[in-house]
Formats: structure tokens, C-alpha cells, sequence
């Protein structure tokens, strides 16, 4: 099922093109449609909604709120060892992002001088959580929780209702969970618009984060700059390193992880060992006849599923880096030892007993990850993603005296004359 890659003969350009190309490209009437429907919900607010929500979900709603009630019922619905689950996952999640929280600091000069940098939530984020007939609950712990732990004190969260009107109860019970402000049952690109415009239910929100359909990435494209976002996603990655000790069987199954997420994703190999691709090749032959998604895991495989054969494992190393995953999985004797020379990985599952899905779910380290190379320049959701830096200064009567001509010297340089006289007046 792996393509199997000879870079001595492949030219890196064209793969990397090729794996970079799997992002589907917005076509002009989706980007038109989305444009359309942000400006009419700025335009005309709930009625918008109330309009959109019949149309694409086909059900009408007169109030998009949860109700206490509701989210209950949630709980009622919901398997008593599943919500031990995700509690136990929150518990986690908020280790992990604990310890991200940063801190301001002051610098104290000489004649009266001080200056800092102070360390400030965001006032409200808005969160996506894709409806229908996927629920990601996961999706809601990661990306609230990290918002919770920065501080945000608003966290609006939206979903598509089900086609009773309803909430999807997992996801009910993840968002209370959580920590969640605010239900809203709205999705699609209207509910980004709303969170992005306000309307006379939905408050306009700071930064808009969740992943979404084609119609949702797009709508929050077009409202970045209004708001800030947290990244557009692409399809799902993964890049297993492996020795010549790794197990077939979980490099196999950790392959096709993440080949069931969608056609697009991409699975890859990089090993020492020929003969190790060559037994993953009969595991994903083996284990694939007894999983759901089989189709989806088949197409990835074929179109987007490589191996590549390498002579060290500081090559392989390097092939990574070229590629700079969203999930790396590093099955060596020594990965620790080696975790400093990967330079570009969204984020890095060491050992053989840690597979990709330990992260997405339980782990603690957050699973909104850069795609499609991006990790080269892109950070993981964190609480950083939550927050915002503002800096402060202070100048004493002495110290502009001291330091006024050489501000006026550089502003009179620069043409702006009020610059240099703002200091001038205080020279007198």
C-alpha cells in the first residue's frame, strides 16, 4: 500500500509538492456562497441565522442558547464511564497547559527608568465544534482548555444542532466539562459569522478557533483581521521513524490512524530497514479487513502513503525535518536521546508504546496541530494562543532630560517634527 521512495532518484521538490497539493483548492462559488452569508448575518444578525440553520440543518430554531436543562439531559444520555474518561483527560490536559502559563517582567534602570511586559487573556474566544453525524469531544477539551487555563473568562462555544434541534450530548458533556461559558446550537460559515459580527443573541468574540468543513475554514479566512483565528487546517499527517527493533504490527496501525481521518491524509514510513517496510506492508494487509473506515484507509494509503528508505537514523532525521509533520512518531531504542535534532514537528510521540491517538485523547499535550508543512514556522494550540503581550514603560523627569535630544535627533531624521517637539516641551 506505501509507495516506496528511492530519494536518490526521486526529486524532493516534486514530493514535497505533492504532499503540500493535497489541500483542496476554494473554489470561487464556495468562496462566493461564504462571502454572501457573512454579510447578510452582519447584515441582519439572528434572522440570518434562524434562515441558515433551517435551510442546511432543516430545523427551525427560536432560540439558538443551551439551556441548563438541556445541557443535563446531555449527562442523562451519556455513558457514566465515558465522562470518567474525559474528566480524567481534562485532568491531563490541564497539567500539560499549566505549565505553558507565562509570565510578565520588570526591568528597573538607572534614573528612575522602568519598563516591563505584562502577560494578558484575551476577553472572549469563540470555539468550533464540527455537528452531524461526527462528534469530536476531544476537539472541545483541546481547544478550551488551554483558553481556560490563560484565562479567558469568556469562552463562547457553537455547534451545529442535530435534526431534532438538539445538542449532540457528547459534546454537551465535554463543553460542561471543560468549562464552557456559552451553547450556541448555530454552525456552518453563519456561525463563524456570527461570532466574528455579533448578533442580538451570539457576543462577538476576540479569536475564533475549532476545526470545520471547507465552508467553516473559508468563513474563517475571510473574518480573519476582524478577529484573530487560530490556523486553517489541512488534511491529517503523520511520519512514523522507525529502527530495525520496531514493531510492524503498531507502525501498521499507527499508519492507518490517521489514514482514516480523510482521503487526502497522508501516512509515511522512514526506516533503516527494508526489510521492516516490507513486514508493514503485510500488517496494513492484515489489520485493514477489520476496520470500519477501510475504503478511506485504502484511497490515503495508495494516493498519499509512502516509505522512504534511509541509511541512518540522523538521515531519517533529516527526511523529517524536510517534511516537518504535523505527528511524529518516533519508534528508535534511543528517541529521547535524538528528540533534539528534529527541528520541525508539530508534535513528537516518542518510544513504542506511544501512539499518535495517546496524544489526541488523553496524554495532556494538545492535538490542534500545524499540517501541510507549516509546522516549520506554526506552534501547537497552547495557552500562548489565548493570550496576548502588552508592554509599559516609565521615564522620570531625569531620564527624558537626560535621554530628550537623542530621541529629537533620531524623530527630526525621520521628518516627524511633532514627534521631536512632544519631547522638545518637556525639555523647557
Amino acid at each position: 500500500m506505501l509507495r516506496l521512495i528511492n530519494l536518490e532518484n526521486d526529486n524532493w521538490d516534486i514530493l514535497l509538492k505533492e504532499l503540500k497539493d493535497r489541500e483542496e483548492e476554494v473554489k470561487e462559488e464556495v468562496l462566493k456562497s461564504v462571502s454572501n452569508i457573512i454579510e447578510d448575518v452582519r447584515k441582519n444578525g439572528d434572522k440570518a441565522l434562524k434562515s441558515y440553520t433551517e435551510k442546511f440543518d432543516r430545523v427551525m430554531l427560536d432560540d439558538f442558547e443551551v439551556s441548563i436543562e438541556e445541557l443535563d439531559e446531555c449527562f442523562m444520555k451519556v455513558e457514566k464511564n465515558f465522562i470518567e474518561n474525559l474528566e480524567e483527560a481534562k485532568e491531563n490536559i490541564e497539567y500539560y497547559h499549566n505549565a505553558q502559563k507565562g509570565r510578565g517582567f520588570i526591568l528597573n534602570k538607572d534614573n528612575g527608568i522602568f519598563l516591563g511586559q505584562r502577560v494578558i487573556p484575551l476577553d472572549s474566544v469563540g470555539v468550533y465544534v464540527p455537528g452531524g453525524t461526527a462528534a469530536y469531544p476531544s476537539s472541545v477539551l483541546m481547544n478550551v482548555i488551554p483558553a481556560k487555563v490563560a484565562g479567558v473568562k469568556e469562552i463562547i462555544m457553537i455547534t451545529p444542532p442535530n435534526k431534532e434541534g438538539k445538542l449532540n450530548p457528547y459534546i454537551g458533556v465535554a463543553a460542561k466539562i471543560a468549562g464552557v461559558s456559552k451553547i450556541y446550537k448555530v454552525g456552518g460559515a453563519q456561525g463563524i459569522a456570527a461570532l466574528a459580527n455579533g448578533t442580538e443573541s451570539i457576543p462577538k468574540v476576540d479569536k475564533i478557533v475549532g476545526p470545520g468543513n471547507v465552508f467553516v475554514a473559508t468563513a474563517k479566512r475571510l473574518v480573519f483581521g476582524k478577529v484573530d483565528i487560530d490556523m486553517i487546517a489541512g488534511p491529517s499527517e503523520i511520519l512514523v521513524i522507525a529502527d530495525e527493533n520496531a514493531n510492524p504490527k503498531y507502525i501498521a496501525a499507527d499508519l492507518m490512524s490517521q489514514a482514516e481521518h480523510d482521503r487526502l491524509a497522508s501516512s509515511i514510513l522512514v526506516t533503516t530497514s527494508k526489510k521492516l517496510y516490507k513486514d508493514v506492508e503485510k500488517e496494513l494487509e492484515i489489520q485493514i479487513k477489520d476496520l470500519d473506515r477501510k475504503e478511506i484507509i485504502e484511497e490515503s494509503l495508495r494516493n498519499y502513503g509512502k516509505a522512504i528508505i534511509c541509511n541512518s537514523i540522523e538521515e531519517c532525521i533529516e527526511v523529517s525535518n524536510r517534511f516537518a509533520p504535523e505527528h511524529l512518531e518516533f519508534m528508535v531504542d534511543n528517541s529521547m536521546e535524538l528528540l533534539g535534532k528534529v527541528r520541525h514537528a508539530g508534535s513528537v510521540f516518542l518510544g513504542n508504546n506511544t501512539p499518535e491517538p495517546v496524544g489526541d485523547y488523553f496524554g495532556g499535550t494538545n492535538h490542534v496541530l500545524p499540517t501541510n508543512g507549516t509546522a516549520r514556522f506554526y506552534s501547537a494550540l497552547s495557552v500562548d494562543s489565548f493570550i496576548k503581550k502588552s508592554s509599559f514603560l516609565y521615564y522620570s523627569e531625569e531620564a527624558i532630560k537626560r535621554d530628550g535630544e537623542k530621541i529629537i535627533n533620531i524623530a527630526n531624521k525621520e521628518g516627524l517634527t511633532a514627534h521631536a517637539n512632544s519631547v522638545k516641551v518637556r525639555l523647557k
